[in-house]
């Protein structure tokens, strides 16, 4: 028997928050070159963007917009975004590596989601605000990911914020935006990759009462 004293039983509050201390402290940022190719079903794609459809939205304005491409639309997506840098780029500043990197990457992750903003009509609320909520829906993504140990990664190449992306994508308002690419895969690796934060205190302020 163990000398050990008996340790006493968690109450359902200590069990909730230590699940959710785990998943969240558990998101990692996997870049699709260290994505396999092993495909994403179906149902686990709707799941992680029914979860994105839960974030936070002031006004209820559910302002996110999603566009997969996956199969033969990364290709579509490679060639518009290698054809646009070319366009909006200087000829002496276009970067060859640059270039090809845009042209490679939609092909290495199995699914790529384009994440857009759509503005609300009469603009009660406030852009930034709409933003943020987006912003919240890619995290839930993101964490819904990593629950069930794939890779993700949100990229915003200068190129997803001009009109002519927006346009492709189809938010025809220009108040639109669009706000990156969400890559979502498996991870190569069956080694989960290390994080660290600095210390919280440091970036907290503790206001006199």
């Amino acid at each position: 028997m163990s000398d050990d004293p008996p340790q006493p039983p968690l109450d359902a509050m200590s069990l909730r928050l230590a699940a959710a201390n785990a998943l969240i402290r558990r998101r990692r940022t996997i870049k699709p070159v260290d994505m396999s190719e092993k495909p994403v079903e179906p149902k686990v794609l709707a799941a992680i963007l029914e979860n994105g459809n839960w974030a936070p939205t002031h006004g209820m304005t559910e302002p996110w917009r999603f566009s997969v491409f996956t199969g033969e639309g990364r290709q579509r997506l490679a060639d518009f975004c290698q054809n646009l840098y070319r366009k909006v780029t200087p000829e002496d500043q276009v970067r060859p590596e640059k270039l090809e990197k845009l042209g490679k990457q939609p092909l290495m992750a199995p699914v790529v989601v384009a994440i857009g903003m759509k503005r609300q009509d009469i603009e009660k609320i406030p852009e930034l605000e709409e933003i943020e909520a987006v912003a919240c829906a890619v995290q839930n993504m993101h964490l819904t990911a990593s629950a069930l140990g794939m890779a993700a990664f949100w990229s915003s190449p200068p190129i997803s914020y001009t009109d002519e992306m927006r346009e492709w994508l189809g938010l025809g308002d220009p108040r639109d935006k669009c706000l990156g690419f969400f890559y979502l895969g498996w991870p190569k690796s069956e080694e989960w990759p290390e994080g660290q934060r600095g210390d919280i205190m440091e970036k907290v302020t503790l206001v006199p009462k």
